[in-house]
């Protein structure tokens, strides 16, 4: 419930979120309290969103050779599919990094560009004024980030995204960052501590 380094960096970042519902709050004692009694490991740390939390134990158990399965209907976490990465959204929906292109046309880095461009509105993201995901996609699968397509804006189709990123560019930038999972996040992990057994 701590604000995160994102909330530091832009005052309305989840602005538009409503708070979570009473009868939920309650629950969530006796939720911990279930999986501490299953066995099941938590990782909490203030500061920082479930988001880094997961991005920082899948680089760093990718790192140790293990392969991971991040089960979430989260789009965001499709930035961290690798091939030893897979993201499960839902049951049905297995995303690697072939996966991820095969169904947006961009690398999972990528989709951090595509929020810079067309925002996220489930985490007040701003993106850019009159860019939507077909343009952020078009935009991003020819200059590959916000950066080259700033550097090229010449070239940059529609003319009222070209206008759209000349006059915001800083706030694709802002967005970028807020959008940007920190997968390298100081969390004291323990791997054995993780087993699930019985």
């Amino acid at each position: 419930s701590a604000p995160t380094f994102r909330h530091k960096r832009y005052e309305a970042y989840k602005g538009t979120r409503k708070p979570m519902p009473e009868e939920l709050r309650e629950q969530v004692p006796l939720i911990k309290e279930m999986l501490s009694a299953m066995g099941i490991n938590m990782m909490f740390m203030e500061g920082y969103e479930a988001d880094d939390l997961l991005g920082t134990v899948a680089r760093r158990s990718e790192a140790k050779g293990m392969d991971v399965t991040i089960l979430s209907g989260d789009r965001d976490l499709l930035q961290l599919a690798t091939d030893k990465v897979l993201i499960r959204k839902t049951t049905i929906e297995n995303y690697h990094t072939a996966e991820v292109i095969e169904k947006y046309q961009v690398t999972p880095p990528q989709i951090i560009e595509l929020k810079a461009l067309m925002g996220d509105s489930s985490d007040n993201i701003p993106g850019i004024p009159g860019v939507g995901e077909k343009t952020a996609t078009k935009m991003i699968v020819q200059f590959d980030s916000i950066e080259n397509a700033h550097e090229h804006l010449e070239e940059v189709k529609p003319n009222k995204a070209k206008e759209s990123l000349r006059e915001h560019y800083d706030m694709a930038q802002l967005s970028k960052e807020l959008a940007t999972i920190n997968t390298d996040s100081p969390l004291e992990f323990s791997y054995e501590k993780a087993k699930v057994e019985n």
